[in-house]
């Protein structure tokens, strides 16, 4: 009989974990992780919870705030679902982690509220030429649509405007205007 090595038993716990990982289901009433956030489904269908201590967006903006799907969430001031403006890096329309979440959400609420539409509204600092800031603020406001959709609403219910450098968050000419300016905002319509 051939001997177990160490590496050999290793894989073997590795993939028993993954699996047992796997195989665990959830029922409506359990709480359970969904994107990192401790959320219950209650019978109504309405998912309701925190993003909680235990996922990896603790000790961040987000930790504490609550999550509901329901139609007036947007409007609560402690809902995930009233962050409302998503921030980029310098040239770039890349999300960042922290937003991704947020922007999953708000996908997530499209998609069970099939006649709420919103508005993204693509917008860079004063840096660049017009063309220029026009076309990264619409990369902004595109990339924010994609991850949307992917949660499950349909194409029809977001539409985008690029106004590039056109309507500033903040008037001045340093790093801390250009960062609040450089930003997508998600307007319910």
């Amino acid at each position: 009989m051939k001997r177990l090595t160490l590496k050999g038993g290793m894989l073997i716990v590795t993939a028993a974990v993954l699996l047992n990982g796997c195989t665990q289901a959830t029922k409506p009433g359990d709480e359970y992780l969904d994107s990192g956030a401790d959320v219950s489904e209650a019978t109504s269908g309405t998912r309701i919870g925190t993003i909680g201590e235990a996922d990896a967006l603790a000790g961040t903006a987000l930790a504490g705030m609550k999550i509901s799907y329901e139609k007036d969430a947007i409007n609560d001031p402690e809902n995930v679902l009233s962050i409302k403006t998503i921030y980029f890096a310098y040239d770039s329309s890349e999300i960042s982690e922290e937003d991704v979440e947020v922007i999953k959400h708000h996908g997530k609420y499209m998609a069970l509220h099939p006649d709420v539409s919103v508005r993204l509204e693509g917008h860079t600092d004063e840096r660049g030429t017009r063309e220029y800031n026009v076309a990264l603020a619409d990369r902004r406001a595109q990339s924010v649509k994609k991850l949307m959709l992917f949660q499950g609403p349909s194409a029809t219910q977001a539409t985008i405007i690029s106004y590039g450098e056109e309507k500033p968050a903040a008037l001045g000419h340093d790093e801390a205007a250009w960062k609040l300016n450089r930003r997508v905002e998600l307007v319910y319509e």
